[in-house]
């Protein structure tokens, strides 16, 4: 065991990237052990952007927990590199690992807005609001490069389709015109995930992310424009950024968010072990009390997935936070309910793609 956790503190920390390495994923049966000094010699992984053609687009879930019940995700994989990334695990699916591949081989689904179209034209569709950004961030990098999240809120502003956004990239605000536009009309919200003001911090876990006051300069921009934006503090970690919870929400409010929310940190399948790896490398004198803490909320386990208690947890230090988010709430005036539902009234569906390619025919 001293010997395995020797190789996890000697791996190289990559600039630029959250995980040190590529664990093997969940599916691999068998998993080789590269040397230390091997690791430490490489450079830092560039990204790849792979194009896809994906066969779906919406996404639907039925879980108490989450606010939303479609969902659609532009990318796989995140350059953002979060450590505590929930999402890390999917990358299993496409035989790649958790790790340094979730957030240096990304699938970027080039069709997407043509699905969403068709989607949206299908007889019988079903208006509901949708979101971007449940597992992969919208706005992260790949995003200014391909532009597919713009794609995809083109096509939503043309059918007056309902949506919601979830980020921590200031790339949104190339969109605000858009988001006001919509927004106006109450088709549009924005949260905007604030989980440090320390600079070191946001660094090395999530290492390609806009800053903490960079954020906060997008939440008073969209705010400005008239767009109603929820400050998530997630997820919230103990002994690392739980306590500053209080200042972050002050800071949200005063840059006009109306909204809160929190999320205890979760660490499903592979994260579990990149988080833990994390720690040690960069807080070896904290890492044991954080450890300690989580469990402690997790009835003794790194994880709970469990409906209503995965996103707060429970025990002591679980109740003290929750009630520090609510006093700080109810202080500053910032609601705590869910999203009230956006409009499904304006919906219209697009016209088919023959439909299209006639009207344009005969110049209609």
């Amino acid at each position: 065991m001293e010997e395995s956790d020797n190789r996890v503190n000697q791996a190289r920390v990559h600039k630029g990237r959250g995980a040190a390495g590529n664990p093997a994923n969940r599916f691999h049966t068998t998993h080789t052990e590269r040397d230390a000094a091997e690791l430490a010699r490489e450079a830092t992984p560039a990204t790849e952007y792979r194009p896809v053609h994906a066969r779906t687009i919406i996404a639907r879930n039925s879980s108490p927990d989450i606010p939303f019940e479609r969902s659609i995700n532009p990318y796989q994989g995140c350059e953002h590199g979060c450590i505590y990334c929930y999402a890390r695990p999917t990358h299993a699916y496409h035989d790649l690992s958790p790790g340094l591949d979730f957030e240096t081989r990304l699938m970027c689904k080039v069709n997407a807005a043509q699905l969403l179209q068709r989607e949206l034209a299908k007889t019988g569709y079903q208006c509901r609001p949708i979101t971007l950004g449940a597992n992969t961030d919208p706005y992260q990098p790949a995003e200014a490069k391909l532009g597919i999240t713009r794609q995809l809120l083109e096509e939503l502003q043309r059918s007056q389709h309902p949506f919601s956004i979830i980020t921590k990239g200031s790339l949104i605000t190339r969109d605000i015109a858009l988001l006001a536009e919509q927004a106006n009309k109450g088709l549009c919200s924005v949260a905007i995930s604030v989980t440090t003001l320390n600079d070191e911090l946001k660094r090395t876990m999530e290492p390609r992310t806009a800053s903490g006051r960079a954020r906060l300069a997008v939440i008073r921009e969209l705010s400005a424009a008239g767009i109603p934006v929820t400050l998530m503090f997630a997820p919230v970690i103990p002994a690392l950024n739980d306590a500053e919870l209080e200042a972050v929400l002050q800071q949200g409010k005063d840059n006009g968010a109306r909204r809160a929310g929190y999320i205890l940190l979760r660490l499903p399948l592979e994260v579990g072990a990149l988080f833990q790896q994390w720690l040690q490398q960069h807080y070896p004198m904290k890492a044991a009390h954080v450890m300690s803490l989580l469990r402690q909320c997790r009835r003794g386990a790194e994880n709970d997935s469990r409906f209503g208690s995965r996103m707060r947890g429970e025990g002591t230090f679980a109740d003290l936070l929750a009630q520090r988010f609510a006093l700080q709430c109810r202080k500053l005036g910032l609601a705590t309910e869910r999203q009230s539902e956006l409009r499904t009234d304006l919906f219209r569906p697009p016209l088919d793609a023959g439909d299209a390619r006639q009207f344009d025919l005969f110049g209609r």
